[in-house]
């Protein structure tokens, strides 16, 4: 401190920024320092929260008024806005980028600054070769002598990097940083006395190396990705578009320069830095595209400042072009906009956006036929499609302002079809009624196929073993031999799964890619239950497991499907004919469930018979689910027929009969009871049984009436009687 000097005060009540994150404020109160007492504290820049020097108290221009609040005075009350970018809007990456938007969206009018270039006061110049056209467009440099690096960054431009979140380095560092900012160029400044001229602008090659501005050594060549570099007689100098070199960079000693902007491609400047692990504000803009028109006017405008802050003599600009971005007409029909945005458009609205947006266009056609044809500038690299000028429109015009059309279609939830379901289901849903899955060859021997009904197997051709010599045409014969194999060792009860490709005969089938002509494969679900009905337990007797318990899991696998048995005249081979029935869904055979036939359980050496299952999984996926329907209000009612016929006939004839005459009210039918006589009476004969069936009847939309009952049963006992020779008991 020294007599003279403004310096800022904290009075009493004055509250100072917390000294460490997290912290609390620090209050000004009266005190005794040196036995004085204390009414305020002169402040450092550190304690205010300024900066980080804190060696002596702020020292204020001279100007500076006394008295006047310091909150006002450095404009400390200045509102900060975060501004959160889509990696589109490359060209928001500057203050003129941010206020040209604004105006675009506000109306209000863009004041671009006009700067007259500064005149050259000497001709030195550095050689430079751009050696790679596909990393570097354009390349701009000029020499700057005698500059003095130990002035002071003006406070104006600390105040600004700091609102930006940048901390005062250097006076060039910080003038390099500020135009950037405002600008939106990145730009570098190179200690012209360490440079060993011409410089080349080439990709890295194997073997160099850099030490950086960070102090990290990287090597100037990625593998499977080219690293750009500016390169000197002594090797590279700078990495380019993301950081320079530390062997040429600025310092208090530096008194002449070589200051430099250009255009790098983005594509040869993307995902680089982040290959080194680490981000840098000039990496971020060039790899988003910077615009190539402004290479000129931000070396002029950064030569200015150095000029005027740290003085020197300016050197010609020595501009170097391969070429740049063309930027193509792209075209956007009115009516394609209106159907896209949802509102009515005219030309006028569409003229007005493009207009507040700086772009050039022509209107060809008339009303909704109309075609605006736009040449995108130089710092919009995101305008490539129709789209894109769709969505400036939408833009510009406010989201907020199209209107919100809630659909009007009825929405209704529905399960998806049967296809749409992966196996993945069925396989999770037989593991939780403690079926396990197994895996077995597409092949299996001759004799076992055989066995399961195929008498004329498809046989390979050069098969890996002699028990793999066919291709199976069912599951169940590796099934019963994975059931023979765990009973060997020890296991009692076995429920068992598989889900796999069987193969069959089919001339129709024509050759196709992954088919062979003649023959077909179909996706199946196999498996066998075998032994007790339920795991051994004291409290209750077991039982053997039998065909109604496998097909009760069938039926849970398959909710919500309604699989039916049916009786069918020609039972499988494979399967006990008075134990076994057909799997039927949607009037149509998916498959097959019953015991083993006797003979076979003597083949494979059983005591007791398992129960198989098979199932077509691709006509499982050709079913659709069932509609739900609403619950009738109405009471249902409930009649009981016992007929009298042959013991002969089977009782799923009768059923098929009744269940065909499909009478409006008859909702289920159900066989509850057999009665087959010992001896021979007036009412049957010997030859005959009893079936007795529940019908239950309802009507949905009114209470049944007796006549309607009395129709419908008449109605069955008829078809009964004509097509079964049955006769009411």
């Amino acid at each position: 401190a020294r007599a003279g000097i403004k310096i800022p005060c904290a009075l009493v009540g004055a509250e100072l920024p917390p000294s460490e994150v997290g912290g609390k404020p620090f209050q000004i109160k009266v005190g005794k320092l040196r036995g004085v007492e204390s009414n305020g504290m002169l402040c450092s820049g550190r304690e205010l929260g300024l900066g980080e020097d804190h060696a002596g108290i702020l020292e204020l221009p001279k100007d500076a008024p006394v008295g006047e609040d310091l909150r006002e005075y450095l404009h400390l009350d200045d509102q900060l806005f975060t501004i959160k970018l889509t990696p589109n809007k490359a060209d928001c990456l500057s203050l003129i980028g941010i206020a040209r938007e604004v105006a675009a969206i506000t109306g209000a009018a863009l004041c671009v600054p006009k700067r007259e270039p500064l005149a050259s006061t000497i001709n030195d110049r550095v050689s430079v070769n751009i050696m790679d056209a596909d990393l570097c467009g354009r390349f701009a440099g000029r020499v700057i002598r005698g500059v003095n690096t130990h002035v002071a960054t003006p406070t104006w431009i600390k105040d600004r990097l700091a609102s930006a979140g940048q901390r005062s380095i250097s006076p060039l560092v910080d003038i390099s940083n500020y135009v950037m900012l405002e600008m939106g160029q990145p730009n570098h400044i190179f200690d012209l006395d360490q440079l060993k001229a011409p410089i080349e602008v080439r990709w890295g090659k194997s073997g160099e190396s850099l030490k950086l501005l960070n102090e990290q050594t990287v090597e100037a060549h990625l593998e499977g990705m080219p690293v750009g570099v500016v390169a000197d007689q002594m090797g590279p100098i700078s990495l380019a578009g993301i950081m320079g070199g530390d062997r040429t960079a600025v310092n208090d000693a530096t008194q002449n320069i070589y200051v430099e902007a250009a255009f790098w491609w983005p594509a040869a400047i993307a995902g680089r830095a982040r290959r080194y692990h680490f981000t840098t504000d000039a990496g971020h803009r060039f790899e988003r595209g910077v615009d190539p028109q402004l290479t000129i006017s931000a070396l002029d405008y950064l030569s200015q400042l150095i000029v005027e802050i740290c003085g020197g003599q300016l050197g010609p600009i020595d501009d170097q072009i391969t070429h740049l971005p063309e930027r193509k007409a792209v075209s956007m029909r009115l009516e394609r906009a209106q159907r896209v945005i949802g509102i009515p458009l005219n030309i006028e609205q569409v003229s007005d956006v493009f207009k507040r947006l700086g772009l050039e266009f022509s209107v060809s056609g008339q009303g909704e036929a109309s075609v605006f044809t736009v040449k995108a500038p130089s710092y919009r690299f995101d305008l490539d499609i129709e789209e894109d000028l769709i969505e400036e429109v939408a833009r510009l015009y406010g989201f907020e302002n199209i209107p919100d059309h809630p659909p009007k279609a009825e929405l209704k939830m529905s399960a998806p079809q049967e296809r749409q379901r992966p196996v993945h289901v069925l396989r999770h849903r037989l593991a939780h009624e403690g079926y396990q899955e197994v895996l077995n060859f597409g092949f299996i021997d001759s004799q076992t196929e055989m066995q399961m009904g195929q008498s004329n197997p498809i046989a390979v051709l050069n098969p890996i073993a002699s028990q793999y010599g066919v291709m199976r045409s069912n599951l169940w014969g590796g099934l019963l031999q994975n059931l023979r194999s765990n009973l060997n060792r020890g296991a009692g009860r076995v429920r068992i799964f598989e889900i796999g490709r069987v193969f069959a005969r089919d001339s129709s089938q024509m050759e196709a890619p992954g088919i062979v002509a003649g023959f077909v494969q179909t996706k199946q679900v196999g498996g066998l239950a075998y032994g007790y009905a339920n795991p051994e337990q004291w409290g209750t007797p077991n039982r053997l497991v039998d065909f109604f318990d496998v097909k009760g899991d069938l039926q849970r696998v398959l909710t919500p499907l309604q699989l039916q048995t049916k009786a069918a005249e020609q039972a499988h081979p494979a399967l006990h004919p008075g134990r076994s029935a057909r799997i039927d869904l949607c009037d149509q055979a998916i498959g097959w469930i019953g015991e083993l036939h006797p003979a076979l359980q003597q083949v494979f050496e059983l005591s007791s018979a398992p129960v198989l299952f098979s199932l077509n999984w691709d006509a499982i996926c050709d079913v659709g689910l069932p509609a739900p329907t609403e619950i009738s209000k109405f009471p249902a009612v409930q009649r009981d027929l016992a007929v009298v016929v042959d013991q002969s006939v089977p009782a799923q004839t009768l059923l098929d009969v009744m269940l065909a005459q499909r009478q409006p009210f008859v909702r289920k039918i159900e066989l509850f009871d057999e009665f087959r006589p010992q001896k021979e009476s007036s009412s049957m004969a010997l030859h005959e049984k009893s079936l007795a069936f529940r019908v239950t009847l309802a009507n949905d939309r009114d209470t049944l009436q007796d006549k309607e009952v009395e129709t419908s049963i008449t109605a069955l006992l008829d078809a009964l009687q004509n097509q079964c020779k049955a006769r009411l008991r």
